[in-house]
């Protein structure tokens, strides 16, 4: 997708190379026109590059014999080549294509002027460093960056996927928990409920036996409309609507107790909440028990996860403080701090030489606590207080914070045995986190091209030696030439003269003036450059009959 930012840049760099097009080409013709016209198609490529990387590269390579001003695009075009083109096979098909029609046209334009296999290693060399190496380094580069970006996006996509199962698992322990409780709780409490109702009607109890069961019926109805809440919310995460029908709350006798759950009366409602803290108190103080509530701040309201999280505090510190310390003094506190609401319950020891620890007590109490404020994001502390008591405190916040889930830390854990993804996950965050690692891809980048280009120097080095030698054996210095006199032994003339039979000399038989008839010449190159690019002067020398009978220096043009 284009962008202003992008066509700027493009354009800007169209521009530079058609200038060093220009600037190339001029340094190597006369310049006018031609040079004009190569600036032009430098910029037109360059803008085509993006858009047809295999066809401008193949372009460019037919073009580079011709005009070498191109040079300095041919790098440029084959690094885009290099990322662009879709697929190894078609980038190896693209490139191929390209050598072969820099090599084709090279050896037509020579007209067999200069040797074959000569100009075939020269090109050879010449495209190998202006255009296959930067191919390689730019397609390094991007399959690198695509690499980890598609890591980026599985890491994301596992850790979705892990959110997910997390969810699916709390959903699972939810729904595993609100059935054993609706089990084994909701029957049990029927069962109260009916049995309760049954002696509240039994003519055979005194008025104050009859309050002390219909509390224990109430108690019981206001136990099964709780349960039947938490219930709700563990199997669905959301506070259980209230059931239609449920104004049996009144009904006495056994078969309103036995026909449906009752609904709780508003006392009951309240006590869900911090502001059934006084009944808690108030219900302390009926059965005789020493309690205490004091108050500080301004109160205000907090969310219902919370606020409910309140209450089972101070509603489970009072039960423990009855069953552990019966008889002792116990003082509820309840503080609105600015930022946080704060509630302690303590109670001193036992009266009357009691154990604590004595009653019978499941030991989850206080954990199950702990775990409800930190869903709500609060926490509790439990532990012993001065004096032989005991206290439980909690802090609460105002606003509902969910806290994050414990199965996710769990599962992080071990995930690397069970999930064939967790190496994956795991190789791409350490990647993401560890500066060292990306510089170590980095390096070993760099490491790839500096290989290629020491292996490209050693070619290239290799082909310059070969290439002297083959210059010794088909070179003289014009000195040479002019000691050698017409006349003289073919035997002694070929000892000090070199073979020629080197590729150097290779298509400059035939060329220049006639030979005498019946003649062998040995054509040699000369260690001189001629007066023009385009030609080259060499020495020709012909025997017949065991004698030098010519020699003979003229150009030949390449």
């Amino acid at each position: 997708m284009w962008s202003p930012r992008r066509t700027a840049v493009e354009a800007v760099v169209a521009l530079v190379l058609g200038v060093m097009a220009a600037g190339t080409e001029e340094l190597l013709t006369s310049g006018g026109f031609r040079t004009l016209a190569v600036a032009l198609a430098a910029v037109l490529l360059s803008l085509l590059r993006r858009r047809l990387p295999a066809t401008v590269l193949i372009v460019t390579a037919a073009l580079i014999p011709h005009l070498g001003g191109f040079m300095p695009l041919l790098v440029v075009v084959g690094w885009s080549a290099g990322r662009r083109i879709a697929g190894p096979g078609r980038a190896l098909a693209a490139f191929t294509a390209a050598y072969a029609v820099c090599i084709g046209v090279t050896l037509l334009n020579e007209e067999g002027r200069q040797a074959p296999l000569f100009l075939t290693l020269l090109i050879t060399l010449y495209f190998l460093a202006t255009a296959v190496v930067p191919g390689l380094a730019s397609r390094y580069w991007t399959q690198r960056r695509t690499l980890l970006h598609a890591l980026r996006e599985r890491n994301a996509q596992l850790l979705r996927e892990r959110a997910m199962v997390a969810g699916q698992a709390r959903l699972r322990e939810r729904q595993r928990i609100a059935q054993d409780m609706h089990d084994s709780l909701g029957h049990q409490l029927a069962l109260i409920s009916v049995h309760t109702g049954a002696l509240e009607v039994d003519p055979e109890l005194t008025e104050r036996q009859r309050e002390a069961v219909a509390v224990l019926r109430g108690a019981s109805v206001t136990a099964m409309h709780e349960l039947r809440e938490v219930v709700g919310i563990l199997r669905d995460g959301v506070e259980a609507p209230e059931p239609p029908g449920a104004a049996l709350a009144g009904a006495s006798g056994p078969s309103a107790s036995a026909g449906a759950h009752p609904a709780p009366d508003e006392s009951g409602r309240a006590g869900r909440g911090a502001a059934g803290i006084d009944a808690l108190v108030e219900a302390g103080r009926a059965a005789g028990n020493r309690v205490e509530l004091r108050r500080a701040g301004e109160p205000r309201p907090l969310a219902a996860a919370a606020d409910h999280a309140a209450y089972r505090i101070v509603q489970e510190a009072l039960t423990n403080a009855y069953k552990h310390a019966p008889g002792a003094a116990i003082c509820v506190e309840l503080r609105y701090e600015p930022d946080s609401f704060v509630i302690e319950v303590v109670n001193g020891p036992a009266d009357g030489g009691g154990t604590p620890g004595a009653a019978v007590s499941g030991g989850q109490g206080l954990t199950g606590l702990r775990e409800r404020a930190r869903l709500v994001g609060g926490m509790v502390y439990a532990g012993a207080a001065d004096g032989g008591g005991f206290r439980v405190a909690g802090v609460l916040p105002y606003g509902g914070v969910e806290a994050a889930s414990p199965f996710l830390d769990a599962s992080s854990a071990g995930a690397s045995a069970t999930d064939p993804d967790a190496d994956l996950l795991a190789a791409g965050e350490a990647g993401a986190a560890h500066p060292r690692r990306r510089v170590g891809n980095v390096l070993l980048g760099c490491g790839i091209a500096v290989a290629a280009m020491v292996a490209l120097a050693a070619v290239a080095v290799f082909g310059m030696v070969f290439l002297a030698g083959e210059m010794d054996k088909g070179m003289i210095e014009p000195a040479e030439y002019a000691r050698v006199q017409v006349g003289a032994d073919e035997n002694e003339v070929r000892e000090r003269l070199p073979d020629g039979e080197t590729i150097a000399t290779l298509g400059l038989q035939g060329k220049g003036p006639k030979p005498p008839e019946g003649a062998e010449c040995l054509v040699l190159m000369s260690s001189e450059v001629g007066e023009s690019i385009d030609t080259e002067p060499v020495f020709r020398f012909c025997f017949k009959d065991g004698k030098l009978i010519e020699k003979k220096t003229y150009e030949v043009r390449r």
